[in-house]
This record gives C-alpha cells, sequence and structure tokens, in this order.
C-alpha cells in the first residue's frame, strides 16, 4: 500500500462494491500486487503517459511538457495494454498473466483502462491484502444462546462443567451457595440438587449446606463431580444416573481447598487416577485414587441415610483405595488456579502472589520448579503444551504470553481490557485466546500477531450500568477433547446467567504460516444455480446463503468467492452477460446485481420491479437484461455501457397482466428471435423480440383442470438454426416430469411427450443439451438422478397423443442426495462433460458415460485433461 502512495497522481476510486470474502486465486499467475515495485509503477505512470502523448501530439501542454492529467483519462485497449507491461516488465511477461491483469483492471468491462483504473485497481488490491492478513476471530456472529439459572436463587455460578461420556451431551453447573444443577445439550434444565450440609446443623429433618462453594471438577472415569467449600470439605456427587445424588463427604481439611483438578488415563480408565487440590494456605494436596473402578474410598458394612461422610485425619484407614500427599507453602498467597501435564508429570498453579504469582514443578519434586513473578500476581492462567505457551490475566487488566522455559519476561502484553482480567483460555485449533474480565467483556486474541481480533460486551438482563456484576471464580467453559462431536463453543458464566457463544473451528484468513483458511468441503450451503463460462473456463455456484463461488473446471479449485451478494437473502438465479466477464444474479427479494467475474466487484445494482422472488435472467444481444419472476412481468435493463452503479428498469414490454400466475422459467432463442416464458399454472408464452410482444401460447392438453407449473425451459439452438428443422421441436419444456417438444413457428406445435421419471410425485427441476449438436438431452430431477436422452431423431414428427414413447435412453445414475437444480454440457478440451449443481450443497463434474470427475471443493484436484486423476 506504500507503493501506492508515492505516485504523485491521486487515483479515483469508482463507486463499487468490494464483496466481504473476495479472493483471487494465485494459481492463474502472480498477483500484480505481489509482482508491480514502486520502480514498475513509475515507469507505468510515464507508458501510460507517453502512450496517451502519441495520441494527441497536436495539443499545447503536450507540447509544452504541461500537465498530463487529462490524457490519462484515455483509455488503451488490452493490445496496448500489453505493450506497455511488456515494456516496463520485460518481454518475458506471460501473456495469460498480462491476460488477466488487464480484466482485472477493467472493472466497468469496456475494453478499455486508464490510468486512475490501474489506481483504484491497485489500491483495492493492497487494502484486501492488508485486511485479509488479519485473521478473522474465531468467534462466530451469530447470538449468544443466553439462559437463566433460576435454581442459582441469584447467586453466581462458581463452576460450569461438560459431560459428554455416556451421550447425550449434558451440562453441570455449580452455584456459590452449593445448588448443583443438570442441564440438556440445549440448556435447559433437568434435574438440580443442594449439597448436603453438616448433620450437626440438622433443622427440622433438614441438613442445609450454609457454605460457600470455591471449585468443582468432574471426574470422567468415576462418573462424578467433586465440589469443594469454604467448609473445609469435598463433596462428590455422582451423576452416572438419572437420580442425581451426592455420594460421599470428606469434611475436615486443615484448610480450604480453593481450586481443584483431575486426571485420569482417558484409554485405560480403570488405572490410578489423580485429583489435586490447592489450598488458601497456598499448599498443594495430591489424592490418588489407586482403583477407581471400584470405587474412591472403602464402602461402611452398615451405611445410614445420606452420604458417606469420611473424616480427613481418618483418610489412612482408605490407604489401599487412595493415597495422600501434601506438598506446603507452594505460594504465599491462595492458589486460584491448579493444572497437571501428565506427559511430564508437572503440576501448574498459580496465585494473586507478587513472588511466586505461577509455579511449574515436577510431582516428584526432584526438578527446581520454574517461577514466574508478576505484579499483582495471576488471577488466571492457561497452558498449551503443543505451543508451549502459557498466558496469564490478572488485576492489572493485562492478558501476558509466555514462553514454557523462560520466566523472566514474557513475550507480549496484550492491553486492552478496563477491568480484572477473570479468565483466559488458549484455543489451539486456530491459535487465538480468549479472555474474559469483570466486566463483562470477553476478548479475541490472535497468539502471533498480538492484535486484539474482536470484543464482545456480554449483553445479559443481570448487567446495570455503573454496576459490576458478581462472577464466579471460573466464567469459562472451553471446548476441549471432553467434547469431539460437539458444534465448537465456548460458555461464559456471569453471576445466574449462562452465554453460549459459538465458535469456528478452522482459521479463517490471516497469516498461513500457522493454517490454511479452512479446506473446502464437497458439500456446503445448498446450490439454487449454477452457470458454466465456456470463455474463462469457470464454473459459477450461486448458494442460498446468498454467496457465490468461482471454480477452475480444469482442476476444480475455487478462485473467486463473493459471500452475502444479496445480504441475507437467498441467491435464486444467475446468468452471464454476452462478453462471459459479467454475472449477473437475482435473490428471493427481488434484487438483481452485475458482478466483475474476475475481480469480484458489484459493477452494478439493478432496480427491482417488486420485493417478490427473481426466478429467471437471460442476456440478450447488446447486453440488455431480461428478469421475470413473481411479480408475473418481463422487465428488461441496459447494462451494456452504463457507468452508473444504480440501473433502472424498463418495463415497455408488454407483459403487464398477460401472465396469470408467477413466472418460473425463461429462455431465448436468438436464431428465431424470441423468447419462451413458463408460469406455475402450466402456460408457456412465446414473445418476439422486436415487437417486445406475446405471440403464442402453448398448453399441455390434459384431462385436468389445474396444470402442473412449467419448471424449466430450453430451446434446441441447432434446430432453430437451420431452416428445415426451425418449424419443428424446437422448445423443450418439464412440467411435472413431462418433458414436451413444442414448435413456436409451425402450424401445429405439439411434436412430443414423454415422462422422464421413475417416481410420479416427483419433478425434472433443470434441462441442458449439447447445443451445437442437439443430440444429447440431459435432466435432473428432484431425488438426484441424472438422465441423458437420445434425441438425435426426437421430436421431429407432429405427435398428437397425450403421451408419446420415450427416447432412447443413454445413461442414467444417482448423481447427489438431493434434488438436481442445474445442470448444463460442458465442451472442454474436445470431451462433453456435464456440470451438477444441488440442494445438498455439491456442484459436481460427471462424463456422459457417468463417471465422476469430482465434486468441486473437494480436498484432491483434478486434471480434466487426465482421466486417471478423475474421482470415478
Amino acid at each position: 500500500m506504500d507503493t501506492l502512495r508515492k505516485i504523485k497522481n491521486p487515483w479515483i476510486i469508482y463507486e463499487t462494491e468490494v464483496p466481504h470474502g473476495r479472493f483471487c486465486d494465485p494459481a492463474c499467475g502472480v498477483s500484480p500486487a505481489e509482482k508491480l515495485s514502486s520502480k514498475h509503477l513509475q515507469l507505468l505512470r510515464k507508458a501510460f503517459t507517453c502512450t496517451n502523448a502519441g495520441r494527441h501530439e497536436t495539443r499545447p501542454e503536450i507540447m509544452s511538457g504541461g500537465n498530463s492529467g487529462g490524457n490519462e483519462e484515455q483509455g488503451i485497449n488490452s493490445e496496448k495494454f500489453c505493450e506497455v507491461i511488456r515494456s516496463v516488465m520485460g518481454p518475458d511477461t506471460v501473456d495469460t498473466w498480462v491476460e488477466r491483469f488487464f480484466n482485472e483492471v477493467d472493472i466497468c468491462c469496456s475494453g478499455q483502462v486508464n490510468w486512475q483504473q490501474l489506481c483504484s485497481y491497485l489500491l483495492l488490491e493492497y487494502t484486501e491484502r492488508e485486511r485479509a492478513s488479519i485473521p478473522r476471530a474465531a468467534l462466530l456472529d451469530t447470538q449468544p444462546q443466553v439462559r437463566h439459572c433460576s435454581q442459582n436463587k441469584r447467586e453466581p455460578t462458581v463452576r460450569v462443567l461438560a459431560i459428554s461420556r455416556p451421550p447425550p451431551l449434558r451440562y453441570i453447573s455449580v452455584s456459590k451457595g452449593g445448588q448443583v444443577t443438570v442441564w440438556n445439550s440445549s440448556l435447559h434444565i433437568l434435574k438440580s440438587i443442594g449439597l448436603v450440609g453438616d448433620p450437626t446443623e440438622e433443622v427440622t429433618n433438614r441438613r442445609r449446606f450454609r457454605g460457600w462453594t470455591t471449585d468443582a471438577v468432574y471426574m470422567g472415569n468415576v462418573q462424578k463431580v467433586a465440589v469443594a467449600t469454604d467448609c473445609r470439605d469435598l463433596h462428590f456427587v455422582d451423576v452416572s444416573a438419572a437420580s442425581v445424588f451426592e455420594d460421599v463427604q470428606l469434611f475436615g481439611f486443615r484448610s480450604v481447598p480453593t481450586a481443584l483438578c483431575y486426571w485420569h488415563d482417558v484409554q485405560h480408565p480403570e488405572q490410578p487416577s489423580l485429583l489435586l487440590l490447592g489450598d488458601e494456605k497456598g499448599g498443594v494436596h495430591l489424592m490418588r485414587f489407586l482403583n477407581p473402578s471400584g470405587g474412591l474410598f472403602k464402602r461402611p458394612s452398615r451405611r445410614g441415610r445420606g452420604p458417606q461422610r469420611i473424616f480427613f485425619p481418618d483418610l489412612c484407614d482408605h490407604s489401599d483405595m487412595v493415597s495422600y500427599h501434601h506438598i506446603a507453602n507452594v505460594h504465599q498467597e491462595p492458589i486460584n488456579r491448579v493444572m497437571f501435564e501428565p506427559r511430564t508429570q508437572v503440576i501448574m498453579t498459580s496465585s494473586e502472589s507478587d513472588n511466586n504469582s505461577v509455579v511449574f514443578m515436577n510431582v516428584t519434586l526432584k526438578q527446581g520448579p520454574y517461577v514466574w513473578k508478576i505484579k499483582q500476581g495471576a488471577k488466571c492462567f492457561d497452558y498449551n503444551e503443543s505451543l508451549q505457551l502459557m498466558v496469564t490475566g490478572g488485576c492489572d487488566r493485562a492478558v501476558r504470553l509466555w514462553t514454557r522455559f523462560v520466566t523472566s519476561s514474557p513475550v507480549a502484553t496484550l492491553r486492552g481490557h478496563r477491568a480484572t482480567v477473570l479468565d483466559v483460555a488458549i484455543y489451539e485449533p486456530v491459535e487465538q485466546i480468549f479472555s474474559y474480565s469483570r466486566d463483562a467483556e470477553l476478548r479475541v486474541w490472535d497468539i502471533f500477531s498480538h492484535q486484539c481480533l474482536k470484543t464482545v460486551r456480554l449483553q445479559l438482563p443481570c448487567l446495570q450500568p455503573g454496576r459490576i456484576p458478581e462472577h464466579g471464580n471460573f466464567p469459562f467453559l472451553f471446548p476441549g477433547p471432553s467434547l469431539p462431536q460437539q458444534q465448537t463453543h465456548l460458555i461464559v458464566a456471569c453471576k445466574d446467567y449462562f452465554s453460549l457463544l459459538r465458535l469456528s473451528d478452522t482459521r479463517r484468513g490471516g497469516d498461513k504460516r500457522l493454517k490454511d483458511e479452512g479446506r473446502e468441503t464437497e458439500s456446503g450451503p445448498a446450490l439454487s444455480c449454477a452457470v458454466y463460462n465456456s470463455s474463462l473456463r469457470q464454473v459459477v455456484s450461486g448458494h442460498v446463503n446468498s454467496s457465490v463461488c468461482v471454480w477452475d473446471v480444469e482442476t476444480g479449485r475455487r478462485g473467486l468467492h463473493i459471500s452475502n451478494a444479496h445480504g441475507e437473502e437467498e441467491l435464486t438465479c444467475m446468468t452471464l452477460d454476452s462478453s462471459h466477464r459479467r454475472l449477473i444474479t437475482g435473490a428471493r427479494n427481488g434484487t438483481i446485481k452485475v458482478w466483475n467475474l474476475l475481480n469480484g466487484l458489484n459493477l452494478h445494482k439493478l432496480e427491482p420491479v417488486t420485493e417478490s422472488e427473481v426466478t429467471g435472467l437471460t442476456c440478450l444481444h447488446g447486453n440488455q437484461l431480461l428478469a421475470v419472476g413473481w411479480s408475473q412481468r418481463i422487465a428488461q435493463y441496459s447494462i451494456s455501457a452504463t457507468k452508473d452503479l444504480y440501473v433502472k428498469a424498463d418495463l415497455s414490454w408488454k407483459s403487464c397482466s398477460v401472465h396469470k400466475s408467477d413466472i418460473l422459467a425463461v429462455c431465448q432463442c436468438s436464431a428465431l428471435g424470441v423468447i419462451a416464458t413458463a408460469s406455475h399454472d402450466g402456460e408457456v408464452i412465446i414473445w418476439r423480440l422486436e415487437t417486445q410482444g406475446a405471440v403464442l401460447h402453448l398448453r399441455r392438453p390434459t384431462q385436468r383442470r389445474v396444470l402442473p407449473p412449467v419448471d424449466c425451459l430450453l430451446f434446441l439452438q441447432q434446430r432453430a438454426s437451420r431452416r428445415t428443422m426451425r418449424n419443428r421441436g424446437v422448445l423443450v419444456s418439464s412440467q411435472a416430469g413431462c418433458l414436451c417438444f413444442w414448435s413456436v413457428t409451425g402450424q401445429t406445435h405439439t411434436y412430443g411427450v414423454f415422462c422422464a421419471l421413475e417416481q410420479p410425485a416427483e419433478r425434472v427441476l433443470c434441462l441442458t443439451s449439447d447445443q451445437p449438436k442437439n443430440k444429447i438431452l440431459v435432466c435432473g430431477d428432484t431425488t438426484g438422478l441424472l438422465q441423458i436422452w437420445d434425441i438425435s431423431n426426437y421430436g421431429l414428427e407432429i405427435e398428437n397423443q397425450e403421451v408419446c414413447e420415450c427416447p432412447p435412453l443413454l445413461q442414467c445414475w444417482r448423481a447427489h442426495r438431493g434434488a438436481v437444480v442445474s445442470v448444463e454440457v460442458l465442451d472442454v478440451a474436445d470431451r462433453l462433460f456435464i456440470l451438477t449443481a444441488s440442494v445438498d450443497g455439491a456442484a459436481g463434474l460427471w462424463t456422459v458415460d457417468g463417471d465422476q470427475v469430482g465434486s468441486f471443493g473437494q480436498e484432491v484436484m483434478w486434471n480434466i485433461f487426465q482421466p486417471a486423476t478423475y474421482k470415478r
């Protein structure tokens, strides 16, 4: 971007839209933003000036060496542009690279570019690359799911736990007052119990818990939850069955346990497990359960009502079940976090002590501990072994990044929070950090760039202006290996409310040193349409989530992506202009847009006729666009040479009240000078382009009063262009699975009807043919079935029967799991291929013999010239 700032001449930014997610594939050559240096741009400016000066030698300002700003407005064509680029960058410059460069700069598709357009293009390119260099936050822009825990009785939630084994997924929340609540995966309450109190304080046969909880941990191999309290006891709650109950109380600790951690071997759950407790005096307690499958403690011979109570000094009586060890004075302040690294047998603890804020020590104590000293201590920390990274947060409102073996100074200090940082977490899949402060502010940081990618202020009913909400000691429930099949999410607890936020588990954008943007999958959002661009050998797919993808047909690689093309409205149809360099898209809300296929710029917004769905688009000679839909009218737009962003609709077509129902399809035939439209009531109307009026109405003869809708139309262009065949069946329509061949110029119009369905309740949604020859007809139906018919001799004789014999069926196969919405015959490398798009989210490429070349976006690319690379 600094390169452009060195150019003296100002640039003009044209009134266009840059869609979010614009991405040009470098497979076609190195991007101009990477290849053009500052020196190249200076030479280009001079070359543009000299080129235009040669056309205006008689102008006095050129002869006198005056300002050439006026000349720079004069554009140059592609041949001249190629000469200029070669003169600057050398004769070895690849032709395909120069051609693509010219096409991307020519955003208006006028065939000429000037200096201002070049500067505008480069500015947008540099800006986009600068934006794309910053990764996007893993926190998705979806509405958080908020739940209120009324069982907490307005007390804050201390800890939220997740239980995924055995399925289904459940959550358990523990309130400060000792209320244990079980939730299902949708965060609806299943059961709630209160901790049992001291039997010596029993009142009216109720042993009410009268303390505060400090932490809780899930013990996965024994399916219990251990809850620590300030009454110096530990409660073990059994959550294995539908009836949750308190099983054991271990009371009489010498100090209050303040933080818990539990580890067991997931592969061998019967092996000894370890429970770690940090206490208020800075010590660490280690309880190793020797036979967890047989129980945590010895069972009494006679057990009374309520949980089993074990006095802590009597723990030696259970030595064959549990071993105990205490490490004193690890910290000078109460321990607020405990973690355990099983591979290295390292215990990690933190406190708010200045002298020993975070301590990493070996269980055996044979090695010296690593001690981090942080001013005002650490309120929280998290550690990731694969990244060898530790993150701390505390009262000084800073988030610090530390390496594993360097305790003297942090790698980075991230500032931005305005209150005490209560919790931090490392999200390894995207290499980002989440931090949460006392004022209910959540921040997402990038580990490598140290930038704050996103800041979210939680909107919860318990938050009041000017007041700091009350939190438990552990606000986060972050995704981990215990939730492998669940959608990645983060739960934040604030007072007695939960907020569930959805996360992305793949890195989106950003530095390629880390991870790719995310491998494209074979299926994604449902497709609504697809077209083939024969000039650029590209496939363009349109999705119901209003995104557009451009794919290289030779490899299946994605080259351009436009997200939110029509906002949140479903994209319904698309077509190409006459030059095949612009894409026109229509949406469910009636909006129509024109895009540059080479750089993804929105060139025009077309005036909608109504706010109803656009169902069909076709581009006539001279780039006159026709649009049809639920408005029941034909709207015309001139997109030939206009530079206006907004293009008004021309309603000169005599289409008002002609169609009595919604128009579902449109198709043109330039050889006959007509277009055909079909509606929901089963009527097909032929319009003459010269007069813009209806000349013929076609309906299937049937015994039923109500005709099924016509889903698609297809003109057989080769037949229409031959004098001997243009009076025969040149138009094919699909009506409830019946394919009708029509003549639009002869005296008799019915030239054949046959049913192309295996199941009568289904419909044929799309038709195509090999247009240079019209030997085959390809159709796709709502079951995902693809059929290829031999029509070389079909529809040439008048047929008066309601249903005739079918033409020969050449091939038939199940192409998709869902309905096929688009199908097209492609002629690539002197071979015929078939493009399909389906509501199952996949766009596929097939040979005419039924072999699958592949699905666009699959992991392994194909080479269309090498059949050995096909998926088959």
